[in-house]
C-alpha cells in the first residue's frame, strides 16, 4: 500500500526542479502592464492611425515593445506627466519644468520611437 504513495512523491521530487526553471514559472516583466493600460494605449493609437485590423495589430505590437523597454511604473509616471502638463498656471509649470519629469517623458518617447520602428 505504501508503494503507491511513494511513486507520486518520487515523481514530484524529480520533476519539481525542472518545473521551477520552466518558463511557466518565470516572471515576464512585459506582463507588468495592466490590461486596461494596454487597451487604453491601443484605443488611442487606433484613433490616431485608423480603425483597421492591421492598425490594431501594429498598435498592439507597439505597446508590447514599449512594455519590453520601459518598466510599468516609469510608463505611468511619464503618462501622468504628459496629462498634467496641460494644466494651466503654476501646477502645470511644475510638470513642464521638472528635470525628473522631462527624463520620464524622454524615456517614453525613446520607447515609442523604437516601437514605431519595429511595428509600423
Amino acid at each position: 500500500m505504501r508503494n503507491h504513495l511513494i511513486l507520486p512523491a518520487l515523481w514530484m521530487a524529480l520533476l519539481l526542479p525542472i518545473a521551477a526553471t520552466s518558463d511557466v514559472f518565470a516572471h515576464d516583466v512585459t506582463n507588468d502592464y495592466s490590461t486596461a493600460t494596454r487597451a487604453d494605449y491601443v484605443f488611442a493609437c487606433m484613433s490616431t492611425n485608423g480603425q483597421t485590423r492591421q492598425v490594431l495589430e501594429r498598435c498592439s505590437c507597439s505597446i508590447d515593445v514599449i512594455a519590453s523597454i520601459l518598466p510599468y511604473e516609469r510608463y505611468i509616471e511619464a503618462e501622468t506627466v504628459l496629462q498634467l502638463r496641460h494644466l494651466g498656471g503654476e501646477k502645470g509649470s511644475v510638470f513642464r519644468a521638472g528635470v525628473g519629469f522631462k527624463n520620464a517623458v524622454a524615456d517614453l518617447r525613446r520607447a515609442q520611437a523604437e516601437a514605431e520602428i519595429r511595428c509600423f
